[in-house]
């Protein structure tokens, strides 16, 4: 995902809402264990995605989240595979960033990145969700490291809820699937 940083002025105006009514988010048929596999490269942005994951995840019954750290985004299909592989986790969420050191084009490991987790979902049939952001302009400044904070912050409420309603739908058309109504 190719994220952007606006101009400036737009990143610091805030708007702020009263909370809403607490959702009541349906409960699963089966205890789900999702892994969460996190970047450690630029970590104090990409734990904000990890934080909110697993607020948001709670609060939508997945209870069971497992944390794992690897070096950087590169790293992370693999890690995604061989736990896919053990057939523990009926999900696996991949964070990082990728960002232009200036050595390489940052797109192609994004790239890269993104083609190997759709991978290991299609070959594995666990679902795999990427919170791996890219963005096009990422400087080491306190104003990018805010505002990138935010964005990882709101990227794990999005996982969060893209993790459960997958597991619900797939939960359905399992059950659908073993009682012959679709196959």
């Amino acid at each position: 995902m190719n994220q952007m940083l606006q101009d400036t002025q737009a990143e610091t105006s805030e708007v702020t809402q009263p909370p809403g009514p607490a959702t009541e988010h349906p409960r699963f048929a089966k205890p789900q264990r999702v892994a969460f596999v996190q970047a450690c490269w630029h970590r104090e942005v990409v734990e904000e995605a990890r934080i909110a994951f697993v607020r948001e995840a709670e609060a939508r019954h997945l209870t069971h989240v497992d944390v794992f750290e690897v070096p950087g985004s590169f790293e992370i299909p693999l890690h995604a595979q061989v736990l896919a592989k053990t057939r523990r986790y009926t999900a696996i969420v991949a964070a990082g960033l990728v960002v232009d050191g200036g050595i390489y084009r940052h797109e192609f490991v994004a790239d890269t990145v993104i083609k190997a987790l759709m991978d290991v979902q299609l070959r594995t049939e666990v679902p795999v969700f990427s919170a791996v952001l890219t963005p096009q302009q990422f400087h080491e400044t306190e104003v990018h490291y805010d505002f990138f904070r935010r964005h990882f912050a709101i990227k794990g409420v999005e996982v969060a809820a893209a993790c459960a309603e997958t597991l619900l739908g797939l939960e359905r058309l399992r059950g659908q699937v073993a009682a012959g109504i679709v196959g």
